[in-house]
């Protein structure tokens, strides 16, 4: 997925909210060679056609300890395959030199996949934007002599030829491709280039037609994709990336239809409310591209992990848990309703052979129903019915056969007679989670120690210009932070008169603005524009004045023509309300320091407690920028995921023992941007629709993997900017509260766990509802209980006109102190009809604990 950086243009900033999977058929991958051909129709693997439902696990976005439990929730939610991007900048962190530990062990991860027995697609790249910090491309790149990213320009090719051998090479080494009996069915070179080649003019063809020319040169036995690559030579193939690609056809008919980025939601920026797409939707999109002839799917989502250290997010770019897929360690379990795309995944898995086999045909059945139907030569038949109105549930007939069909919904018949599934008739409970605070101490009461950062230049200066010099270019990305500063002589008589005031403009992203020793301001760009200006109203003195700008950045531009070359840092410095006028500073003379003085001394590391440095305080100073806090702290109690919660602090970074949680950033989005109170499911996403979180921080918890606790003697340090209360920062463990589900009687009723093709649907079973609590949880009170026509979303419930009085006291019977209950919509305890001619509708809501 690429992002425009700051920009945050058009094919950027997609938030990514959760996929999810169900037990499927087990995928094993052979011990033995496999060899991975296509045809128009699909991926061909040791002979066999093959539907393929991937999910995306980066593995540096989470720690090795939590990659088995992730791939097992990936299969466990049906996935036949992994996708994951390699990050060249963590690999290669200076020319020649390679790193592949901890969180960047590419071989243990693919192990781990084959040993679960999925396939992998590998996304070389190595541009890769993925919202990582310079779309995955090494900073020191830019630095070498002539370098131009992504066209065609020897440099640049070079090191990207270098890079993609050497990923190639450990991979056959390992004997990791599916030709070596590996799990890598497929690889990629480059990144949705054929979105941005018109700015690159005319080395921009030649430049792809080179990618893939020596990313085939590789041989690595397995088919090559370009993802938005409208003109991928043959063999390779081209893909789509998208909310919806059912309309999409490859460039050649011998090439199969591929979608490698399927779009859960929409990436939140620090700052902006947060969209959240629709279950159904996703549902919708996904049945609607295998029912137009796609074969293989990959959820683009981040699972198990955070952009963890300084250097993994791209600007402005959200990394903690506060969206509708949380990063936790849940894996696939973290949308609301995951159960409902898991249950996708079982009835298209019951399709593949007469998808992959047959032969199509298409049926209208009104102004926006259709049908595609296929059938094989042993009699196999399915079809999807589909009603792509925005607007309208309609009842259609098929083989003379009444179908109901809500709005925007597919329905799957795997028989042709019986429907399965129903893209909008969500079935699966729904879970509802919280953050259940946990102190930092539990035990013993240590005190908190500080180390205050000196205002400007500490030490000596790094270097001295007369103007401003670009902060990228200087630091290099080695640090967030440049200190600019300058002093300047007021004359006594020109002081009066006038409201005094500096003006600064920058690229971005951010400064703290200091005179003489005292905070006068901050100012901040966002994740639409990075750059900004600000006016900070000052109080001089006569004589010297010493201006101190602390210039920082969150993260570096990810994607876009020419990113490498958009800068950041101060672009002007006036001061106003002079009797003898506007003092334009940007030409003065500037001196420079690189970095602050506790990274300098790297406080943040476990072997740095002892630092003289650290000051013990009884009460530590609060609201006060530029300061270094540390703590001893415990382990937070069982084993739920745990977050950092920060909303009491204003901007900085933090770490537990030694390990970088990453920056934090509670920003309050605005309170009219664009939130709506419900979220219709029905008509296209877009990141406009169902938005939520306005006037409330946009970031909050962090995540903190269990695995980098120690049993005891835990140190979090934490470097606040702003200036925020640390006395209130606590853990959180991220728990199932309760869980939900809303039932009607016109919902399918074949089970998809037992079903064989032989039962009928014929209408003498009743819809149910199934609850159950996460392990070692049972349900201990129903809040919402309704028979009838019951109406909202879980935890907004309400009774309608038509409410069964024995609904909360069946339901309690089932369920209470049970781990798990089911309540038939025929339950004997609603026998009596009350509301004749009312479609029945059972909903729940009840609590685990």
């Amino acid at each position: 997925m690429a992002m425009a950086g700051a920009a945050a243009s058009s094919s950027s900033t997609r938030l990514l909210l959760g996929m999810l999977l169900l037990p499927l058929l087990p995928l094993l991958v052979a011990a033995a060679n496999s060899s991975v051909t296509y045809d128009q129709r699909s991926l061909i693997i040791s002979g066999r056609r093959r539907l393929i439902i991937s999910t995306s696990i980066h593995y540096p976005r989470s720690v090795p300890e939590m990659w088995p439990k992730l791939v097992a929730e990936a299969k466990d939610g049906g996935a036949d395959c992994v996708e994951s991007y390699v990050f060249w900048n963590g690999h290669e962190p200076a020319p020649g030199q390679y790193y592949f530990e901890e969180r960047f062990d590419l071989v243990r991860f693919a192990r781990i996949v084959k040993d679960a027995g999925l396939y992998m697609i590998l996304r070389i790249g190595p541009f890769v934007a993925a919202e990582w910090n310079f779309g995955g491309v090494p900073v020191w790149l830019h630095y070498v002599p002539g370098a131009v990213f992504r066209t065609n320009n020897e440099p640049f090719k070079s090191h990207m030829k270098r890079f993609t051998t050497y990923i190639v090479d450990m991979m056959k080494k390992e004997q990791l491709f599916a030709s070596q009996g590996g799990p890598i069915i497929l690889a990629q070179i480059e990144n949705e280039y054929g979105d941005i080649e018109q700015p690159y003019g005319a080395d921009a063809k030649p430049y792809a037609m080179w990618a893939a020319s020596m990313a085939l040169a590789q041989n690595t036995g397995v088919p090559w994709i370009m993802c938005q690559q409208y003109d991928a030579p043959d063999p390779v193939i081209n893909t789509c990336n998208s909310f919806y690609c059912d309309q999409f056809k490859p460039n050649s008919p011998t090439k199969p239809k591929l979608w490698t980025e399927n779009w859960p939601g929409w990436f939140q920026t620090f700052g902006e409310s947060n969209p959240h797409r629709p279950p159904e939707d996703i549902a919708f999109a996904v049945a609607r591209f295998f029912e137009k002839g796609g074969s293989v799917q990959n959820y683009y989502v981040y699972h198990g992990g955070t952009n963890f250290g300084r250097t993994a997010g791209g600007p402005f770019i959200t990394t903690s848990y506060d969206y509708d897929a949380p990063i936790d360690e849940y894996g696939l379990r973290r949308l609301p309703k995951w159960a409902h795309l898991r249950d996708l995944h079982k009835s298209i898995k019951l399709c593949e052979h007469t998808l992959l086999y047959g032969n199509s045909s298409f049926l209208s059945l009104g102004p926006q129903q259709e049908a595609d139907v296929y059938t094989d030569n042993s009699g196999g038949c399915i079809a999807f019915l589909a009603n792509v109105d925005t607007e309208k549930d309609k009842v259609v007939t098929f083989q003379s056969r009444p179908y109901d069909l809500p709005a925007w919904s597919v329905s799957i018949l795997p028989d042709c007679k019986n429907v399965v599934f129903n893209t909008a008739k969500v079935q699966s409970q729904t879970l509802l989670m919280d953050m259940v605070p946990s102190p930092l101490q539990t035990s013993k009461l240590d005190g908190w120690s500080i180390f205050r950062e000196k205002i400007g230049i500490w030490g000596k200066s790094d270097l001295v210009r007369n103007g401003f010099i670009d902060h990228i270019n200087t630091t290099k990305d080695s640090t967030d932070y440049l200190w600019y500063t300058t002093s300047f002589h007021i004359d006594r008589s020109h002081l009066a008169g006038g409201n005094h005031a500096v003006h600064i403009d920058s690229k971005g992203h951010a400064v703290q603005a200091f005179l003489n020793n005292e905070l006068i301001g901050s100012a901040y760009g966002n994740g639409s524009k990075s750059s900004f200006s600000v006016e900070m109203p000052i109080k001089l003195r006569a004589g010297k004045n010493e201006l101190s700008l602390l210039s920082m950045t969150v993260g570096l531009q990810t994607a876009g023509p020419f990113y490498e070359w958009v800068g950041a840092g101060l672009t002007s410095v006036k001061i106003s309300g002079m009797e003898n006028g506007t003092i334009d500073l940007s030409s003065n003379n500037w001196a420079y320091k690189i970095g602050l003085e506790g990274e300098y001394y790297s406080l943040f590391k476990p072997d740095q407690g002892k630092n003289e440095r650290w000051m013990p305080q009884t009460e530590p100073p609060k609201n006060q920028p530029l300061t270094w806090y540390k703590v001893n702290v415990d382990v937070p109690q069982g084993d739920d995921p745990v977050g950092l919660d920060m909303q009491s602090m204003g901007k900085g970074q933090a770490w537990l023992n030694g390990n970088a949680i990453g920056r934090y950033w509670p920003r309050t989005s605005p309170v009219s941007d664009r939130c709506t109170s419900s979220c219709n499911y029905r008509g296209s996403f877009s990141p406009n629709k169902c938005r939520t979180g306005c006037g409330q921080p946009t970031q909050r918890w962090y995540h903190v993997p269990r695995s980098w606790f120690h049993p005891s003697g835990n140190t979090l340090v934490i470097f606040e900017e702003k200036g925020g209360d640390h006395t209130k920062i606590t853990f959180s463990r991220r728990t199932v509260a309760s869980v939900c589900s809303f039932v009607s009687e016109h919902y399918p009723l074949i089970d998809l766990e037992s079903w064989d093709g032989s039962t009928p649907d014929d209408g003498r079973d009743a819809a149910k509802v199934k609850l159950s609590c996460p392990k070692g949880k049972n349900i201990s009170s129903v809040k919402f209980a309704s028979f009838g026509n019951p109406s909202g979303t879980c935890r907004s419930y309400q009774q309608g006109s038509c409410h069964h009085p024995n609904s909360l006291s069946v339901v309690e019977k089932a369920c209470l102190n049970m781990d798990g209950c089911t309540i038939s919509l025929s339950d004997k305890g609603f026998a009596e009809d009350l509301c004749p001619g009312v479609t029945k509708t059972l909903a729940i809501e009840a609590d685990c604990s």
